[in-house]
């Protein structure tokens, strides 16, 4: 009986995290659609809403398009999909598209630095989930994580800059900015490393 509710609770464990991240993908596609219907209360109008538009399903859609032609056979990570790295992948897209609608980035001041910190550590983690081994060392996985997120923190800003930053009256505050953006989203993915490791560290012993 003991055997039976022990594995049982993973299975649901596994089915609530499946189940949650085919809600936040619904969920991102159908504000993608009013936004594209409705572009006045999408809230991200004049924020290169047409780059968004492209983005956001492909930041969403990676792993599984990833899953589908090619991990599915040949991946020697994970034996099934993995579901966790999914939500972690889906959620900061979700999230910044509910935070534009709700016009927090523009009515709350520390709206935009607690996003670029605690998304950049969901994307992180769920990368490092889906496509880190999970035998690396607590040095190596931090190196990994820095590596990433700064890298797509850099990348972020670079496209922020000429999709719509250069244009806009943000120009003159982008510099400190974006000095701020890059080091509080790598921060962020230097921290999801970090509870990654342990995480990991835990379920082995």
């Amino acid at each position: 009986m003991t055997t039976m509710v022990a594995t049982a609770t993973p299975t649901v464990r596994v089915n609530v995290i499946r189940y949650a991240a085919l809600t936040a993908k619904v969920l991102l596609f159908a504000l993608l659609l009013s936004a594209l219907i409705w572009p006045d209360l999408s809230g991200i109008k004049g924020k290169a809403s047409t780059v968004r538009l492209i983005v956001y399903p492909i930041g969403a859609m990676a792993l599984p398009l990833w899953w589908w032609v090619y991990g599915r056979a040949k991946s020697k990570l994970h034996d099934r999909y993995p579901w966790p790295a999914d939500l972690l992948m889906t959620l900061p897209w979700l999230i910044d598209l509910i935070g534009n609608r709700l016009n927090l980035f523009d009515t709350v001041n520390w709206w935009d630095d607690a996003m670029h910190f605690i998304l950049w550590g969901f994307l992180t983690a769920g990368v490092l989930l889906a496509f880190a081994l999970r035998n690396l060392s607590r040095g190596l996985t931090a190196f990994v994580a820095l590596g990433f997120g700064a890298t797509a923190a850099v990348v972020w800003e670079i496209g922020e800059y000429f999709a719509f930053v250069r244009n806009s009256t943000e120009l003159q505050t982008a510099y400190t900015d974006t000095l701020g953006d890059l080091a509080l989203g790598t921060l962020g993915a230097l921290l999801a490393g970090l509870i990654l490791y342990q995480t990991r560290a835990r379920v082995a012993r």
